[in-house]
């Protein structure tokens, strides 16, 4: 058997085997620091034309979308972010103006939420890769995890998801999209290479009082996987409204709806919150973020997570796994899309 036959979240079920169960599992780890504060730990790692490719993202962009990738997971966890390591490995033919740009991107991301480059290692390769770790903070009360929610709270995203997907698929095929406006593209495609990591909803929890009482990861490798990987590690189901998943004016510009909320759903990258909170919190963050937090489901007791569309005459609909993106999977890579 080949890790190509069991796929990526099957071979993480054989590698937590051998790790720390209390400590692992999440978008990061956090570990005692003192009694009052805890350090969170994650590492991201993008290969080029798995994650990454200069056909379609400069390496300015690579930069930035590899520091927002971990920065995301330290915030998924609710702690703040305060500095990451790199390390690289590179091919010998690779420009050193490249490598410049690349930490230029890393740089510019950092800059905007007071982080420093500590560390890292630098090797040869034959494909350019970048392995980040990322240290953060966060008080013992008000970290984030997967296995948490509760039947009855409500299900919070951040953003709009699905634009990332819509970036990739431009800058992939453009002749495809020519007659898209000029300001669709700009926007889908900056979606794409310049994400943020959500601090600024991390902090407005934090105001609200929210201790011990979000469940929650980041969206990087969907909103769909996310909301599958919550409900099963907190051994609970949810219904999901299909109609309260906001889907942005730029994508339904690009496609119809159905494809929108497969974009949506399934995309990824988009690096955005998924959060399980009760009904105080989830309507103080739409009050707050009346553009940016949206509820779109509820946890509920059963075993299944449930589509629901309340204007199109559909059945109940499950959400599918097979659809979100996996390594070692049959399912195509970054360049493949």
């Amino acid at each position: 058997m080949q890790v190509k036959d069991i796929g990526e979240h099957q071979l993480l079920k054989i590698i937590n085997q051998y790790c720390d169960r209390t400590k692992n599992g999440d978008d990061g780890a956090i570990f005692s620091i003192d009694k009052d504060k805890k350090l969170v730990v994650t590492t991201d790692i993008l290969v080029e034309d798995v994650h990454f490719s200069d056909k379609t993202t400069p390496p300015h962009a690579i930069g930035y979308r590899a520091v927002t990738a971990n920065l995301s997971d330290v915030v998924a966890m609710g702690g703040i972010p305060k500095s990451i390591t790199v390390g690289l490995s590179l091919r010998k033919d690779t420009p050193v103006s490249w490598v410049e740009s690349l930490y230029q991107g890393m740089y510019d991301c950092l800059s905007l939420f007071n982080c420093t480059i500590i560390g890292g290692d630098i090797t040869s390769s034959k494909v350019n890769t970048i392995a980040i770790t990322a240290l953060g903070e966060v008080s013992e009360n008000q970290a984030i995890y997967r296995h948490t929610a509760q039947v009855g709270d409500l299900i919070v995203i951040t953003g709009n998801h699905g634009l990332s997907r819509a970036g990739l698929e431009i800058l992939l095929y453009p002749d495809k999209y020519r007659h898209i406006n000029p300001e669709i593209r700009e926007k889908v495609i900056f979606a794409h290479q310049y994400p943020k990591p959500r601090l600024d909803v991390i902090k407005a929890l934090s105001g609200l009082g929210c201790q011990g009482k979000i469940t929650g990861m980041d969206s990087s490798d969907g909103l769909g996987d996310a909301i599958i990987q919550i409900c099963e590690q907190s051994k609970v189901g949810s219904i999901v409204n299909l109609r309260k998943i906001p889907l942005d004016d730029a994508i339904l510009a690009m496609t119809d709806f159905d494809t929108a909320l497969h974009w949506a759903l399934y995309g990824g990258e988009d690096f955005e919150l998924v959060l399980c909170v009760n009904s105080a919190i989830a309507y103080s963050l739409q009050e707050k973020f009346p553009q940016e937090c949206h509820i779109i489901g509820e946890i509920t007791p059963s075993d299944k997570i449930e589509l629901i569309d309340e204007q199109k005459v559909y059945a109940k609909r499950l959400l599918n796994q097979k659809k979100a993106y996996q390594h070692f999977s049959h399912y195509p890579s970054f360049v493949d899309l």
